[in-house]
């Protein structure tokens, strides 16, 4: 049996804060604020409506339940059974039809399902997990031919240290200490490189911006911090 594709430590750290999910003053302000963003991105390039899609990591759904409200089918999963009781309770109390949610990796699950969804989304997650390259195979191997694969994650270079940890973490405070490690970071060479191993087709290239002072994202050319790829399946 293959060991499973996760830190404890990162799964813990996100346990402990799984009943804040979804309360947008909390911890996860700034997924509540960009969810927007990558939600019309999402939908702009692989029309949502009617499709299969599954999210890898989808924490307390977040983005599971918006891409559900914009009529697809929706399975989240995630390692985190508290973040997953967080989402399910969450489609409970909105009446969010066309979501569910499974305790699954996403190599164990391509490994059941695969080539069985339209879309496939993992946002934010890849810089938490010990061999990012595996679940970009995984999302591969669970995508239909044709079919759509986004990451986002963060860049690592002095830049985005200096932004995402020092400037998000420590100054301005909007994520907890220690929410991300340098090291961990991609680039999105590297990405762009799983990628392509895995039979993806590189489609599109966005990042996100944050200004402090007005407290906005928005989406635009420049990758050298937090940054989206869209990618097809061959």
């Amino acid at each position: 049996m293959n060991p499973v594709n996760a830190d404890p430590a990162e799964l813990a750290k996100f346990s402990d804060l799984a009943h804040r999910w979804w309360d947008p003053e909390s911890e996860f302000r700034p997924l509540h604020q960009i969810n927007p963003l990558r939600l019309a991105w999402i939908d702009e390039l692989a029309s949502l409506s009617g499709k299969h899609v599954l999210d890898v990591g989808c924490g307390g759904g977040i983005l599971s339940d918006s891409m559900a409200r914009k009529g697809a089918q929706v399975t989240g999963i995630d390692l985190s059974t508290k973040a997953l009781r967080v989402a399910q309770l969450h489609a409970l109390e909105a009446s969010t039809a066309g979501v569910s949610y499974r305790e699954v990796s996403a190599e164990a699950l391509a490994e059941e399902q695969p080539a069985s969804f339209d879309v496939v989304t993992c946002m934010e997650m890849l810089e938490h997990v010990p061999d990012p390259a595996s679940v970009v195979r995984a999302c591969a191997t669970l995508v239909k031919p044709g079919g759509w694969v986004f990451f986002s994650t963060i860049n690592r270079n002095p830049k985005s240290f200096l932004f995402a940890i020092v400037g998000a973490e420590y100054l301005l405070q909007m994520l907890p200490k220690g929410t991300h490690e340098y090291a961990k970071m991609i680039r999105p060479s590297e990405l762009a490189g799983y990628c392509r191993a895995a039979n993806l087709d590189l489609a599109q290239t966005r990042g996100m911006e944050y200004n402090p002072l007005t407290k906005r994202y928005w989406l635009s050319q420049d990758t050298s911090v937090n940054y989206l790829l869209a990618t097809r399946k061959a």
